[in-house]
């Protein structure tokens, strides 16, 4: 992948490696490279780019149980791939043979990891292969030397690695968005739409929809090639849509049906496609977590790991962190601890604590009673307590629930931004107590002027808003003095 963005995206869930690994071994294209690099020996003639030699492939196909038109170009990529991958080693370069290599045990005595290495080689493969131009375009480009002549044929290796690459990147960050399609697969317009499409374009100009087509053919090609290696499941651009549409320029009143979306491509990525992506992400320096990294960490580490995540993720980390500990107390007295602090992610940090309290459930009431005179941790205390349906639960001071009402904010105004669910804590706040502005500016927390200027930001009644942002000024100005 290319631009290494540093804003993180969202965690993915990996299937377990043992599993991902048989997904690989039994993939079409890494078992038939395994195939022929048991097939091979010393009579296995290469040419001197380490590829069969066309007396070679008739064999190869047959050991494949391969046949028809295609089977000579399948068995050639599954040599190259076999090749590239250390399944078959070049013995003698100037000969042309060729013996078992190194990586070949790997695949029936490595361990899983060590199997998907092998397989995210194949895949390196298979995408360099994808960003190729059509056979018949490269004929046509070669000048009288036999020389591919790349200007003639409108082609940027780099660039069409670079549209792949960012293709794959949507199609991820689509797969992993909680917001997002999840396992569904994704319509080939939109995926070839997001890379051509401005953000801010309204409707698409004629040229735009022209661009957009010719890349949804491209994608049509390269995921048809990708669908062997196991990074997606693909089901094509159906050939029939483009009879109709010839037709449909001959006959303008002949209807072509396109309610049917599916026609036009639909690709999903599969758990290995998901793993592979991701390794491919990390590689470019792109923050691509997973599910279950945090799980034999600190609570500190819990905390702050999972305060971007989204809700479910979240929720779904924390699990696996509880998982790993025995103790479900000693769980919540280092949750506690962890999610003390001053600094800038700490009310954040407290409001993951919260929910990951829920998920510990009762056996956490003693940690949470040894808090309730923590001036940090107190209100947090109190509104679990009470939640979770104990009794004996102190009153908090006025000044106590002023100091939570702006920690509980801040965490959500980190954790979402502007929200519809934010601007509503803000106005039922505000219509609670009728002189919150006035006590608010001398609560002292950190955030308390950056929070009254979003709530000032966010409340629709301009009276009020107003009465905010010099409850803000008032609170900069105690902050400054």
């Amino acid at each position: 992948m290319s631009d290494s963005s540093r804003s993180p995206l969202p965690p993915v869930r990996l299937h377990p490696e043992a599993e991902l690994a048989r997904d690989a071994l039994s993939t079409p294209l890494l078992s038939r490279a395994a195939r022929l690099a048991h097939w091979a020996g010393p009579d296995t003639q290469v040419d001197a780019g380490g590829g069969l030699v066309d007396e070679q492939l008739p064999a190869a196909a047959e050991v494949l149980g391969l046949s028809g038109d295609d089977a000579a170009a399948y068995a050639s990529e599954a040599w190259r791939v076999a090749v590239d991958t250390g399944l078959v080693e070049i013995v003698d370069e100037e000969g042309g043979t060729v013996a078992a290599g190194a990586d070949l045990a790997v695949l029936t005595g490595g361990s899983p990891q060590d199997v998907l290495g092998v397989w995210l080689g194949a895949l390196e493969t298979v995408l360099a292969d994808a960003s190729v131009p059509d056979l018949d375009d490269l004929v046509d480009a070669m000048d009288g030397g036999g020389e591919v002549d790349l200007s003639s044929l409108d082609w940027d290796p780099e660039a069409e690695a670079e549209f792949l690459d960012g293709v794959l990147g949507n199609l991820y960050l689509l797969t992993v968005s909680e917001d997002g399609p999840g396992d569904a697969p994704v319509p080939l317009p939109a995926l070839a739409a997001s890379m051509i499409v401005p953000s801010d374009m309204g409707e698409p100009t004629n040229d735009v929809l022209e661009q957009v087509s010719d890349a949804m053919m491209r994608l049509d090609d390269q995921f048809r090639l990708l669908e062997p290696v196991g990074l997606v499941e693909y089901q094509p651009v159906d050939e029939a849509l483009m009879a109709d549409a010839e037709a449909a320029a001959e006959d303008p009143s002949g209807a072509v049906d396109d309610t049917d979306v599916s026609r036009y491509g639909m690709v999903r990525l599969t758990p290995l496609g998901r793993y592979g992506l991701r390794a491919r992400l990390l590689e470019a320096g792109f923050e691509a977590p997973a599910v279950g990294d945090l799980a034999d960490k600190g609570a500190d580490a819990l905390l702050d790991g999972t305060a971007t995540y989204p809700p479910a993720a979240a929720h779904a980390e924390t699990e696996q962190w509880l998982a790993t500990r025995p103790e479900p107390l000693a769980a919540a007295r280092e949750l506690l601890a962890a999610a003390r602090g001053l600094d800038t992610g700490a009310p954040l940090r407290r409001l993951r604590c919260q929910q990951a309290l829920s998920l510990v459930g009762a056996e956490a009431e003693p940690a949470l009673r040894e808090v309730l005179d923590d001036p940090e941790l107190g209100g947090l205390a109190r509104v679990w307590l009470s939640e979770a349906g104990f009794g004996d639960v102190p009153a908090p001071s006025q000044d106590l629930v002023f100091w939570l009402t702006v920690d509980t904010v801040a965490a959500q105004l980190a954790a979402e931004g502007n929200s519809d669910e934010l601007r509503e804590l803000v106005q039922g706040l505000a219509a609670q107590h009728s002189g919150f502005f006035a006590a608010a500016w001398r609560v002292d927390h950190p955030a308390t002027a950056d929070v009254l200027e979003a709530m000032g930001r966010l409340h629709p009644d301009k009276k009020i808003a107003k009465e905010a942002r010099k409850a803000a000024f008032k609170a900069r100005s105690q902050q400054g003095g």
